[in-house]
């Protein structure tokens, strides 16, 4: 049996699969904000109610052998064995994999999330048959993983992918202005996850003078027709078009698998491909731009595999 757990920076899921990969159990709940400890006791609680849910369907026997894999906003640093650059920042510096083997008594296997994601999409997801994938989350945070032949490329520091904390590329003027306002968490200005993140856009557009309480709002707003949210979101288009360009001219990948929750906002897989054209260093550009197959749950699939 594996269990693959997603700590994202709103839910925690869990799910169960069979080594056939056929899925027997699912549950998510509302992360903790801001809290290490409430974290590691909500993890823990996951993985025992499911067990006892197997158990009890006789889907798992008490002594039986699982996997544990989870995903993570972050890495495990290589040289402390803590967690690193995690936009939740509460788990930053913590031996989490430590914990939660002392509280769990199984094996912890952690990775990044964005690795999770696209190992599953690459394996059996939207771009199954790509050789050299990058898979992007744009949620909390702003995550990328590189696949190829179905691998994961880590890196020699972990950070294989992390392309939300390079500076967003060919910025006019205004946007360059405007963006030295917006300090990242890494402690660096122009950073692409301040631009694409939902909280990144959620404070762009409301710097415009635009309101909303979430990104699905500010598209709601362009749908129906209002101008300020329209041209927002092409500027938003504009943006992601320009730092996915920037992956394409060094990684060249057959595909880009779009997840978290911005990747359910349609019109980027239409309008997106059309813009990075003029970025990209070629005189046509094959990169397909997909959305996850698995949805928000491609993470925790990948995360069961680990």
């Amino acid at each position: 049996m594996r269990l693959g757990i997603d700590l994202g920076g709103t839910k925690i899921e869990i799910i169960a699969l069979l080594s056939s990969g056929k899925e027997v159990y699912r549950h998510r709940v509302d992360t903790p904000q801001g809290d290490y400890e409430q974290t590691l006791h909500a993890i823990v609680q996951l993985v025992e109610q499911t067990k006892i849910y197997l158990i009890g369907q006789n889907q798992l026997m008490p002594s039986e052998n699982i996997s544990i894999g989870i995903g993570i906003p972050g890495a495990v640093s290589l040289k402390t064995d803590l967690i690193k650059n995690a936009n939740s920042v509460c788990l930053i510096g913590k031996p989490l994999r430590e914990d939660l083997q002392t509280h769990l008594g199984h094996t912890i296997q952690i990775t990044n999330d964005a690795n999770c994601l696209t190992v599953s999409e690459a394996t059996d997801g939207a771009a199954a048959g790509c050789d050299v994938v990058f898979g992007v989350i744009i949620g909390t945070g702003t995550g990328g993983g590189i696949a190829i032949h179905q691998q994961v490329i880590a890196g020699v520091n972990a950070i294989a992918g992390e392309w939300g904390h390079n500076p967003m590329p060919w910025l006019a003027e205004e946007e360059l202005n405007e963006a030295k306002q917006v300090l990242c968490y890494c402690g660096q200005h122009n950073c692409i996850e301040t631009f694409l993140s939902g909280p990144g856009m959620l404070h762009r557009y409301r710097q415009k003078g635009g309101s909303a309480d979430s990104p699905q709002e500010i598209v709601a707003q362009a749908e129906s027709g209002n101008e300020l949210a329209e041209q927002f979101m092409r500027q938003y288009e504009s943006w992601l078009a320009r730092g996915l360009a920037s992956i394409i001219n060094i990684l060249d990948p057959d595909a880009i698998v779009l997840g978290g929750g911005l990747s359910n906002i349609e019109r980027l897989y239409q309008n997106v491909p059309g813009i990075w054209q003029q970025y990209v260093f070629s005189d046509q550009v094959s990169t397909r731009l997909l959305k996850a197959k698995y949805g928000d749950s491609s993470g925790v699939r990948g995360a069961a595999w680990l």
